[in-house]
Order: C-alpha cells, then sequence, then structure tokens
C-alpha cells in the first residue's frame, strides 16, 4: 500500500514539473512579442504636409469686460384701453405683421356714443339760449338810449348773456370729450410693426388702463446688456462689441456702444450699456438672452485654434513638432477670440513653434515625423504613415 503512494505521488510531481517547462517558454516568446511591437512602433514615422502643421504666432487680441442681456426693440408700444368698455373684435393675432394706423381692435361704443348724443344736444340747448339771452342785451341797451330802462335792466341782461356763453363753452368741451373717448374705442397700430402680445380677446371688459395689445418695430432691436461697475470704467461711446444671442448659435453679430447708463443698479450693481447692432443683421425675436464682450482694449499674444488644441479633463495640450519628432506639450491658455474663435496662450508655447493642426488620438510622444514637400503630398489630405 506505501508503494502504491509513494508511486502516485512521484507521477504527480512528474507532470507538475512539465506544467512549468511548458509555460516558461510561453511566457519569454510573450515577453519577446512585446518588445519587437515596441521596437517596430518607435520605428514608425508619420509623413506629414505643411497643410497639417502650422506656426504659432502673435496676433492682436480684444479683451473687454463681459456684457450679458436680452435682444429688446428700442419701439415698442403697450396699448391700454383709455375708456371702460367691452371687447368687441380682435383684429390681429400675434405674429401678424401691420402697418401705422391699422386698426387691431374695437371697443363697444355704445355709452360712448349716446354721452356724445346727449352733449352735442346740450350745446345746441345753449346755444338757443346765447342767441336769446344775446337779443335780450341788445334790446335792453336800446332801450336805455331811450331813456326807458334803468342801467341795472340792462346790467342783468348782460348777466344772463355771460353766463349763456359760459354754457355754451361747457358744453363744447364736453361734446368734444365725449368725441375723443369715442375714437379711443378703435385701438390702432402707432407704427409700422409685429403684433407680439395680443392681452383680451372678444368680450372681455376693459377697464381703464388694462393692456390690450402690444406692438413692436424689429428693425429697431438692439442689445440691452449689463456690465458690471468694477469694469465700467473702460467702456467708452462707440466701442465695438461681439455678442452671440440664444437661437442663432451659428452667427456672431456685431455691434457698437450707443448709451452707458449713468446709475448702477441698486440690487445688483451692474450698470446697463445699450448697444447697437453694426450692419442690418439682426434677430426678428425680442427678449432672447445674448451674451458677448466689449472690446475695450487690444493686446498682442500668442494665440491657437481650437482644432489644434486637445482638451483632457481640466488640463490642455497641443503636438508640437520639432527635431523631426512629436512632442505632447501642456498648454496654460487664457481667454477666447470671439472674433476667430482662437484661444490665448500663457505658457507652453513660443513664437514660432510648430505644432499639428488636427491632431490624431494615436500620436504617441517622440515619434518620428517628416515634413514632406507640397508636391510629393499633391493628392493628399490627411498625415501617413509609412515604416522605415
Amino acid at each position: 500500500m506505501l508503494r502504491k503512494t509513494l508511486l502516485a505521488l512521484a507521477i504527480a510531481s512528474a507532470l507538475v514539473a512539465c506544467g512549468k517547462s511548458a509555460k516558461e517558454p510561453e511566457k519569454g516568446a510573450s515577453a519577446s512579442a512585446s518588445a519587437t511591437a515596441a521596437k517596430d512602433e518607435k520605428k514608425v514615422t508619420l509623413l506629414m504636409s505643411p497643410e497639417d502643421t502650422l506656426t504659432i504666432e502673435s496676433d492682436a487680441l480684444a479683451s473687454g469686460p463681459v456684457i450679458t442681456g436680452s435682444i429688446q426693440p428700442e419701439r415698442r408700444a403697450d396699448l391700454r384701453a383709455e375708456v371702460g368698455a367691452i371687447v368687441l373684435q380682435v383684429l390681429k393675432e400675434n405674429g401678424e405683421t401691420v402697418k401705422k394706423g391699422d386698426v387691431l381692435l374695437r371697443l363697444d361704443e355704445t355709452s360712448i356714443r349716446d354721452s356724445l348724443t346727449s352733449a352735442d344736444e346740450a350745446t345746441r340747448a345753449a346755444e338757443q339760449t346765447l342767441a336769446q339771452t344775446q337779443r335780450m342785451y341788445e334790446r335792453q341797451k336800446t332801450l336805455l338810449a331811450s331813456g326807458m330802462v334803468s342801467t341795472t335792466a340792462l346790467e342783468d341782461a348782460e348777466v344772463r348773456r355771460n353766463n349763456a356763453q359760459s354754457d355754451v363753452a361747457a358744453a363744447k368741451s364736453r361734446s368734444v370729450s365725449a368725441r375723443q373717448q369715442l375714437t379711443r374705442t378703435v385701438v390702432r397700430a402707432p407704427f409700422d410693426g409685429i403684433v407680439s402680445e395680443r392681452k383680451v380677446s372678444s368680450g372681455d371688459t376693459a377697464q381703464i388702463g388694462k393692456e390690450l395689445i402690444k406692438v413692436i418695430d424689429p428693425s429697431s432691436m438692439r442689445f440691452e446688456g449689463m456690465v458690471s461697475a468694477d469694469k465700467i470704467g473702460v467702456v467708452k461711446l462707440g466701442q465695438p462689441v461681439l455678442f452671440r444671442v440664444n437661437g442663432y448659435p451659428d452667427k456672431q453679430f456685431n455691434g457698437k456702444v450707443k448709451r452707458v447708463d449713468p446709475a448702477a443698479n441698486a440690487v445688483t450693481r451692474q450698470v446697463e450699456v445699450l448697444v447697437d447692432f453694426a450692419d442690418n443683421v439682426r434677430p426678428g425675436v425680442a427678449g432672447l438672452y445674448a451674451e458677448g464682450r466689449i472690446e475695450a482694449q487690444t493686446t498682442s499674444s500668442l494665440m491657437i485654434p481650437p482644432s489644434a488644441l486637445v482638451q483632457a479633463g481640466d488640463s490642455n495640450y497641443v503636438w508640437r513638432i520639432k527635431n523631426g519628432a512629436l512632442a505632447k506639450v501642456p498648454l496654460s491658455i487664457g481667454t477666447r477670440d470671439e472674433r476667430t474663435g482662437r484661444w490665448q496662450v500663457l505658457s507652453g508655447l513660443q513664437s514660432g513653434d510648430m505644432v499639428v493642426r488636427v491632431p490624431a488620438s494615436g500620436f504617441k510622444d517622440g515619434q518620428k515625423v517628416e515634413l514632406s514637400t507640397p508636391k510629393a503630398v499633391a493628392s493628399a489630405s490627411t498625415p501617413k504613415v509609412s515604416e522605415k
């Protein structure tokens, strides 16, 4: 029994030894393959054309305070009810174009027309009374000249005539007021524009001062922005402004500072700045959020296009070509030029450095690079890889 046990242990030991010997060559082959791959990778040379690279140079960088706000029309009218009446008809809807004088809505004029009729009748009665008192006054003057009446009778006739004149003036005033009230039952467009908001519908009761309809002039759009009070000292009239408008992501608008509010907001401590559009290209919708920068000063700085910049989390880097090899160079960037979209380079590069225009994800630090002549790569649009 003991002999059988020893024989089994011997066989097991032999099998283990064989397994180890089989794995050792396997490990050696793997390490050799890795070394060979690394060696081959170092031999790979990138073939690039001049179009694949760019040279870092200094350029003008416009800087200034940030301005935020909204697009608002300079010409806008909030039409309100000037008389208390029922809304009979609304003729224009939101977004409809109107001309100056177009009827927008009508109010019930029944009671106001009755008042006008009454005032006109009172005016006619007062005029008749005035004519009668005037004749009486003239008669008394004639009788007084003949010595048939006293001076007191003439004075009484004169007082009655003067009172009648006052009654006529008061009656005419009431007629004019009622006629004006009648015209206010028809609401008209004050200028050419677009209906931006309809506040009432047919059947609503319009009290005096109630909002009825809003009209804006889209050709008078401007940027009404706010600037921090600690930056307002560099803002001057006529300075260029570059800004973007929410809803127009691919469009950059140009403007000029038209007016700076002389007083800061008591709550936010910001100063209102009005910006006119520098051209006829402007949004047609009011109330859109806008944000930009006032170009208060211009400095010279190294600039890099966003296509060459690689952003990984909070770090930024570029691939520089120097001495025929790639080098991964960390960058410290500053502000972004709104005009060109390029970033300011604070540190990491110098003027004249050559970098890859559009880096690829497979670049390796230290990888060899060969720059070809334009003739050799006339038909190539992307970097090529050659084996040496």
